[in-house]
């Protein structure tokens, strides 16, 4: 066996592809783009999805990659099983209607077996495949593979809901009886036994079929174009290439793992009690990558996910006796491993380190208050007699406070009460079930459209014009290439040249006519997208007959394309201004220039404050009023490069460019339209920024036109305020404002004053009314107040002299009860004798031997509740 690094594994799939004529795409972020159905990228294929359901026809068909790739379905599992992973890297060859079966499988024997490449034994190799799939078994025989090292298995067929779809083959390494002590052998890999023996190192995906839900699979159609995607885990092949035990044990994870014994004072023992190594192995590689790439930890989404590894990872942390924080010192580590494909890591490491111990701090105050949490289950637990905790309480400490169950359960022994197991693992098999449910859903790619893949005619964009005459070279109606078109259809055009714009980059399309030579409007464009193939594919309105190979006027409607030219030109410099002002952290996360406005999203951490969205505005506009040249050139993306240029998110670019430059303030490859100079944008304004998922910031902005008639509508409400204020400036506003607050201040102390003064002078008569039972004086009223601090203002007074042992005070505020229970005396717990009152009233309460309030629904039985309090005493 060869010994290779993870590097070399990886560099060695590549070249052996790009050796077979495959490009090799880049590693993409792990936060999808423009795809809602995915949390995060899951795997090699997850990002050529375009590619394979036909919407976008690739340069070459065949691509090959290492991607990194982010699964949280059963975090438990991460640290007890030796291959099970957050965060791992997918090795694939992919084919878009190429290749197939025969080339697929040659070509991965060749790899894996051949001197020049992995050279694996080839003794060593055992492969499954669908039983109906005999092309797959023939292919294996044909090159060479013992008959008996071919196992059918009847799951080995890849389908998720509507879309490509076919059987499989997976290729296993076996690594000797040394990991099968009770020596089942094949029976492991035909049963599908959970085993360390047979390792799964390759799947390859046939996909040949349209799977459709509504027929059964023997019907599923095949697809026109067939495919091949495959998936090699990294981590897996550098277990068996370096004679690992376990994952844990390569040069992927034991670099960490040895940071983490400097800093627990622990040993790994690979033979041991080791989970709580490998979960902070695991768990601080997806921390890493996953911040490096814009995702942030939060409450819900990608952010939720990522405070839960984060708090898993801190608890192991404790366990192995490292009580401060640390994880944010594994950072350079991940990113020193990783270096040679992902230098991203240690080039964003300061902010990375940033964001982890900033989380870690907030866990440890978020810990305290959990113990407090538990520390109050349990006391009310005694109070009521129980002696288990429930599932769900424990569930509540683990899911909100990062509780592990087993400290949970030492606080309860503690308190002499136990806790439900059985219904904590409950409420966890039902939140792993919606995490499953939820990464499964939508996962399937759409279906081929044949029609639009068959247009392979050119088609170019002219990006300098905006009337031009073409001539039509396609046409769909219906789904249906057509010669012609009748007045009073849908219709979806390329024409062989066209100054239309086609959606991208967040630019929304042209709109306009399409006229013949004597100007005669024959149709609308009222949307153009890119055809698989990129062609501009225009969508119209027909108005008069259209035939193909005739030459038409197409004419983009000016305004429309100029206002939303602003608006994005104006977006290049909101980019910059966050750059400068909030941090280089602060990059593009989504956009969308319209014709009457601007969205802008962008990662970061919290809520711009209003200096800061202030200064954003103010950058901009000082920009704009510099009348800066907008530049664009077309040059090659190693140029564009050294240029400075920024990518803009979820572009992908080919080998020729464009870089759009203005003045010196801001860089960045982009594909629109824009002004020749920020003048023409007139004026910038923000009218909202928000956040819209865990780390994910939003601004709103217009300019020019619709920002001027923002201000004018705020000039017009504080116009309107003045008037209120008799205020003759509108400088004299926020004075007038400030003196109407203190004088309000000023009534509030007064008001507050006289209800002290009318409460005290009530409790003086009522005071006198003590009544007696069991030896205990106790005053019993009903009160009228309008919220629960009154009567505390009663209580108050209560205790300043000695009236009475015990007071019960009732207040019905609105259709609510309110309930206090005061007492001077060791004989009578206030919180015991509430809860025994408050039930009268249909509530509950609770409270501590001095003081406890309630509250109830039920103010028909306040009298009841008063009469009877002597009885509870």
């Amino acid at each position: 066996m060869k010994q290779l690094t993870s590097a070399q594994i990886r560099q060695m799939w590549l070249d052996f592809w790009a050796s077979k004529g495959h490009s090799v795409e880049p590693s993409v972020s792990l936060v999808p783009v423009n795809d809602p159905t995915l949390l995060w990228i899951n795997s090699g294929v997850a990002t050529l999805k375009k590619y394979f359901d036909g919407t976008i026809i690739p340069e070459n068909p065949r691509i090959t990659n290492a991607q990194k790739a982010i699964r949280t379905n059963d975090i438990e599992n991460v640290g007890k099983t030796a291959r099970h992973h957050t965060m791992f890297e997918m090795l694939g060859n992919f084919s878009i209607g190429d290749y197939f079966r025969d080339e697929a499988i040659t070509w991965a024997y060749e790899l894996l077996t051949s001197p020049e490449w992995f050279a694996f034994p080839k003794e060593k190799l055992y492969m499954t495949y669908y039983p109906e799939d005999q092309d797959s078994y023939n292919r294996w025989i044909a090159m060479g593979v013992d008959p008996g090292h071919l196992i059918p298995i009847e799951d080995n067929f890849w389908e998720i809901g509507a879309g490509p779809s076919g059987p499989d083959t997976e290729i296993f390494f076996d690594r000797g009886e040394a990991f099968d002590p009770e020596n089942i052998g094949l029976r492991l890999l035909a049963e599908d036994i959970e085993n360390d023996r047979y390792i799964e190192i390759w799947n390859i995906v046939l996909s040949q079929f349209n799977a459709d839900p509504a027929v059964p699979r023997s019907e599923y159609k095949e697809l026109p174009n067939k495919n091949i995607d495959t998936g090699a885990g990294l981590e897996r092949l550098a277990a068996i290439f370096q004679g690992a035990k376990t994952n844990f044990e390569t040069d992927l994870f034991l670099p960490i793992i040895r940071e983490v014994e400097k800093y627990s004072g622990k040993v790994y023992d690979p033979d041991g009690d080791n989970m709580s190594f490998k979960v902070i192995a695991d768990h601080i590689r997806s921390l890493s990558f996953a911040i490096g790439d814009g995702a942030l930890p939060g409450n819900e989404g990608r952010g939720y996910v990522l405070r839960r590894l984060l708090r898993r990872a801190s608890m192991h942390g404790q366990k192995l006796g490292i009580n401060e924080p640390f994880l944010y010192k594994l950072v350079p580590t991940v990113g020193k491993i990783m270096e040679s494909y992902y230098p991203e890591v240690l080039g964003k490491k300061d902010f990375i380190e940033k964001i982890i111990k900033s989380e870690e701090e907030s866990f440890a105050r978020t810990l305290h208050s959990g113990q407090h949490f538990a520390q109050d289950i349990v006391e009310k637990m005694k109070a009521a007699d129980q002696t288990t905790m429930s599932g769900q309480d424990v569930f509540k400490l683990y899911d909100t406070y990062g509780f592990p169950v087993e400290l949970t359960e030492e606080i309860a022994e503690e308190a002499g009460v136990s806790i439900d197991r059985e219904g904590f693992e409950g409420a966890m098999k039902e939140q792993q079930e919606r995490a499953r449910a939820s990464a499964v859903k939508g996962g399937s790619m759409g279906m081929q459209n044949e029609t639009l893949q068959a247009i392979t005619v050119e088609s170019r964009f002219q990006y300098d014009v905006t009337e031009l005459t073409a001539t039509l070279v396609a046409a769909v109606e219906n789904n249906t290439s057509v010669e012609s078109l009748a007045s009073g259809q849908e219709a979806y055009l390329v024409f062989g040249e066209t100054p239309f714009y086609a959606e991208m980059g967040g630019q929304v399309a042209d709109h306009g006519e399409i006229r013949d030579e004597t100007g005669q409007v024959l149709a609308r464009v009222t949307d153009v997208q890119k055809a698989p193939n990129g062609q501009p594919l225009h969508k119209v309105e027909v108005l008069a007959p259209l035939r193909l190979q005739e030459s038409y006027i197409l004419a983009v409607d000016t305004k429309r394309r100029h206002r939303v030219m602003k608006n994005h030109t104006a977006t290049h410099l909101l980019h910059a201004a966050l750059h400068r002002i909030l941090g280089t952290h602060a990059t593009q996360a989504g956009s969308l220039n319209e014709e009457a406005f601007l969205r802008f999203d962008f990662t970061h951490f919290e809520a711009v404050k209003a200096e800061e969205l202030r200064a954003i505005e103010t950058q901009v506009n000082e920009k704009i009023w510099e009348a800066l040249a907008v530049e664009t050139v077309e040059t090659d993306i190693d140029t564009a490069k050294e240029m400075g240029a920024m990518a803009l998110f979820g572009e992908k670019y080919g080998k020729e460019v464009r870089v759009v430059t203005i003045g010196d303030y801001s860089v960045e490859l982009c594909g629109g339209t824009h002004v020749a100079n920020t003048a023409e944008i007139g004026i910038f304004k923000i009218v909202k920024e928000e956040g819209i998922g865990s780390g994910t910031r939003r601004i709103l902005a217009v300019t020019s036109k619709e920002a001027f008639e923002a201000y004018r509508e705020e000039e017009e409400a504080l116009k309107a305020i003045a008037a209120t204020l008799k205020a003759p400036q509108l400088k004299e506003v926020p004075a007038k404002v400030e003196n109407l607050q203190e004088q309000l201040r000023e009534l509030q102390k007064e008001n507050a004053a006289l209800k002290e003064k009318a409460a005290a002078a009530a409790a003086g008569d009522m005071f006198k009314e003590a009544q007696e039972a069991n030896g205990v004086r106790y005053i019993a009223s009903q009160v009228s107040v309008t919220d629960a601090g009154g009567l505390r203002t009663f209580a108050d007074n209560w205790k300043q002299g000695d009236y009475s042992d015990v007071l019960v005070l009732v207040a019905a505020i609105g259709e609510k009860v309110n309930v206090l229970v005061a007492s001077k005396t060791k004989e009578v717990h206030a919180g015991n004798l509430i809860k025994e009152l408050a039930p009268i009233v249909a509530g509950r309460g609770g409270g501590k031997p001095d003081m406890a309030m309630a509250g109830g629904s039920d103010a028909s039985a306040i009298e009841q509740l008063l009469a009877t309090v002597g009885n509870h005493l």
